[in-house]
């Protein structure tokens, strides 16, 4: 069994890679990367930008393969937060006919890196780079900001591996998702 993962996030991968240990219909799998787009913005900024996003880099990654999986994280809408956004990592699966699709939980960034994001169009890492929590602009492919901000409770791995879990519920229990 081979599962092509959407990104050559580091991240991600090893994601990917850890989780299917603990689903039999998974283990052994050979999990790779491939540099595909999202054909969405860097930085989504809604969750049904996020969700085309994962599918997008799902249904672009599935190519000799058995399974196609694409993980985008993006900001959402939230009412009564601090900033009206918050982040979550949205996971696509596709097997070639049909998507398993899952989330994340949220959270809220700091108000003067999400006014940045979203007055300036740029992303994430772009914006902890500026405000000096980052020492470069690629925190994504490490502990991320959720690790950061969590004092490494929580890390970005962990929440990308929530969203692969909520997705995977569809394949584990095919019956009842009429796949």
């Amino acid at each position: 069994m081979k599962i092509v993962v959407g990104s050559m996030n580091p991240v991600k991968i090893d994601a990917v890679k850890e989780i299917i240990k603990d689903y039999d219909f998974l283990a052994g799998a050979e999990v790779v990367g491939a540099p595909v787009s999202s054909e969405v913005l860097h930085q989504p900024l809604s969750l049904e930008e996020t969700i085309r996003g994962a599918k997008n880099r799902a249904r672009n990654s599935f190519a000799d393969c058995d399974y196609g999986v694409g993980l985008e994280s993006g900001i959402i809408q939230v009412p009564h937060t601090k900033t009206g956004y918050m982040d979550t990592t949205a996971c696509a699966i596709f097997d070639g006919q049909e998507f398993a699709v899952g989330l994340s939980c949220c959270f809220e960034y700091p108000i003067k890196m999400t006014k940045m994001v979203l007055e300036r169009n740029i992303e994430i890492d772009d914006a902890a780079y500026e405000l000096g929590i980052a020492n470069d602009n690629h925190i994504g492919e490490t502990e991320g900001m959720i690790g950061w901000l969590t004092k490494g409770r929580m890390t970005r791995k962990d929440y990308t591996k929530q969203a692969l879990k909520t997705a995977l519920i569809q394949l584990e229990n095919r019956e009842l998702y009429n796949f």
